[in-house]
């Protein structure tokens, strides 16, 4: 068959299965054009899913007659400065979108210019453009797309019902909504009834009113900002404390100079961050913004542009590390599920309904019915029943689960964060009383904690202790994997593994991090291999070594069922105020739980 260049339409039906895989794509393209435009409002409408009809309605700066006509023509922006691929300040910059929706669907655009005397429209339909028109808007653009994939029939077989793309149309909004805080939003639809998002203050506060309308009250709640800047990079925004979690990773929303973008290092990087506080099967909510300079990124990876490169990607992942790091170490204490919430609740009294009466009871039989006068308690009777119930709060009785401590404690502890220590009970929870409530602190997962935390220092000051092994273990590998892991020889030795070439297919491993004892090598160094091609980074080996000083901290820690004196109930209290990441032990569970003054005398209708 001889070659042959293929007519327009269909190119750009080729072109449109790369950009326009569902109506959800249409949606983000057009409203990436309303945002580039500089609208202060944008309202979205949607029905049948999005294949009925898309329309977007824009107060941006518009176009004119002849900037119309031309928006439609392949590979047509005027985003680019100079042809620059390297200085995309953009959203969009392809100049494919509107081509390509044109070619699958009807498309009818209606703009306005501030210096034309009226709006201009044109209409596109399987690829076919019309003439440009005159036509009625105050300001703005208004771009309708009806039947989408009319052109293409064989496309709409792989849609899925209508909720479920109104579904995805609306997480693609507010994705967006989250990036420009400034802008309002409107999302509407038969699917839905209308939501809309008002205009934020700039900086934190608004960024952080605009992610709560989003996300919910609980994101709002248990939100800590977080920074950090170095080399003209900045990593902001706002994650949420361990209390709060989800059981994937679709609650981690990511912006690249204001692209909402699913990148697989900054997800590893969250990842990392996370993983002294949550257990291995929950997930963190986070809002992270990248900030760089345009050429330190590659947005033009693929069409749908969600994805990014970067030039120094190592930068970028530290930075995301350290911000959140810092951020819950810095909120160590309200990290926790500590708010109490949950324990007023299952402190609530249950309502038990009576027990069933028999049918020839006589109110005049109740044992509560008075049939003389109450004899006074005395004599052996009176003293007996004092011991009795005397016994039940004597330090070490064997009716009693908690033991109270006749020292009072100084007030000045009262105000410290987590009070005088009060007593003990069940051998396992230390009672505290604060200024205004109390604490209740799980004894082992609390010293679990401040025993962690130690031997992290310990390896951060003095490095991690290697062993040598006595004859090397040579571990064969294909050569581009050897290459892999000796780029990043120097990062592994920093963590005890020290390896070196031995020929073209095998790695030579010398030392071992002696915290992890005897150990597979070559084991070891494919599930690294393994990680950093998905993940560009050796974070395995480190999480093997903090794994291993979490077990250590587990097992030299102070048991449940120890029974501890006054002093050493207050000296664990002191240690938990000093130690950073407090509020949860290595697992991700809670250490204490503060119940407020206010929030006991509820439960007692005091309130």
């Amino acid at each position: 068959m001889p070659v042959r260049q293929l007519p327009e339409q269909v190119i750009n039906r080729i072109a449109a299965g790369e950009v326009v895989e569902r109506p959800a794509s249409v949606v983000k393209e057009l409203v990436e054009n309303a945002i580039d435009a500089g609208a202060s409002r944008i309202d979205v409408f949607t029905d049948g899913g999005g294949r009925r009809r898309i329309g977007i309605t824009d107060d941006g700066g518009g176009m004119t007659a002849a900037d119309l006509a031309l928006a439609v023509e392949r590979h047509a922006t005027s985003k680019l400065d100079d042809e620059d691929l390297l200085q995309i300040r953009t959203l969009g910059f392809r100049g494919e979108a509107l081509p390509s929706i044109g070619s699958v669907a009807r498309l009818s655009i209606t703009t306005r210019h501030k210096n034309e005397p009226h709006a201009w429209a044109l209409s596109v339909d399987g690829g076919v453009k019309s003439d440009v028109v005159p036509a009625a808007l105050n300001r703005g653009t208004r771009v309708e797309v009806s039947d989408l994939f009319h052109a293409t029939p064989a496309r709409l077989k792989f849609l899925k019902t209508d909720r479920t793309e109104a579904e995805a149309i609306r997480e693609v909004v507010r994705r967006l909504a989250m990036a420009r805080p400034d802008i309002a939003f409107t999302l509407a639809g038969e699917e839905r009834a209308p939501v809309t998002w008002a205009a934020a203050l700039p900086g934190a506060p608004g960024r952080l009113t605009r992610l709560g309308d989003i996300l919910g009250a609980d994101f709002r709640s248990h939100a800590i900002e977080v920074r950090s800047e170095r080399d003209g990079v900045v990593v902001e925004g706002f994650a949420a404390a361990p209390a709060l979690t989800r059981a994937n990773a679709l609650g981690q929303y990511l912006f690249v100079n204001g692209r909402p973008v699913r990148d697989k290092l900054i997800l590893g990087a969250v990842r990392a961050a996370y993983a002294d506080y949550l257990p291995r099967d929950r997930h963190p909510v986070v809002a992270l913004f990248v900030t760089l300079d345009s050429r330190e990124v590659d947005a033009n990876v693929h069409p749908a542009k969600t994805e990014v490169r970067f030039r120094n990607a190592g930068l970028v992942r530290a930075l995301i590390v350290h911000a959140l790091k810092e951020g819950l170490a810095r909120e160590g204490r309200r990290t926790a599920a500590n708010d109490g919430g949950a324990t007023i609740t299952a402190f609530r009294p249950a309502v038990v309904p009576p027990a069933p009466r028999p049918s020839n009871w006589d109110w005049r039989n109740s044992p509560s019915f008075p049939v003389g006068p109450m004899a006074a308690l005395a004599g052996a009777a009176a003293n007996a029943f004092a011991e009795a119930g005397q016994a039940a709060f004597d330090v070490g009785a064997p009716t009693a689960d908690a033991r109270l401590h006749e020292q009072p404690a100084p007030s000045d502890l009262l105000d410290r964060p987590l009070g005088a220590a009060r007593t003990q009970i069940h051998d396992t929870y230390v009672v505290a009383q604060t200024r205004d409530g109390l604490v209740i602190v799980d004894q082992h997962a609390a010293h679990e904690r401040i025993v962690y935390e130690r031997l992290k220092a310990s390896l951060a000051e003095h490095g991690v202790q290697r062993q040598i092994l006595l004859i090397p273990d040579i571990v064969e590998l294909d050569e581009a994997t050897v290459e892999q892991l000796l780029s990043r020889a120097e990062e592994l030795a920093s963590f005890g593994l020290a390896i070196e070439s031995f020929g073209p297919g095998a790695v030579a491993v010398r030392e071992t991090p002696s915290l992890l004892g005897k150990i597979d090598a070559a084991a070891l160094l494919r599930d690294l291999a393994e990680h950093m091609e998905e993940w560009g980074e050796a974070l395995p080996l480190e999480r093997r070594l903090m794994h291993v000083a979490a077990t250590m901290a587990c097992h030299g820690s102070v048991r449940a069922g120890r029974r501890l004196k006054p002093e050493e109930m207050n000296a664990l209290l002191r240690e938990m105020e000093d130690t950073p990441n407090s509020g949860q032990c290595n697992h991700g569970r809670p250490t204490y739980v503060e119940l407020k003054l206010s929030d006991i005398e509820k439960l007692f209708g005091r309130r």
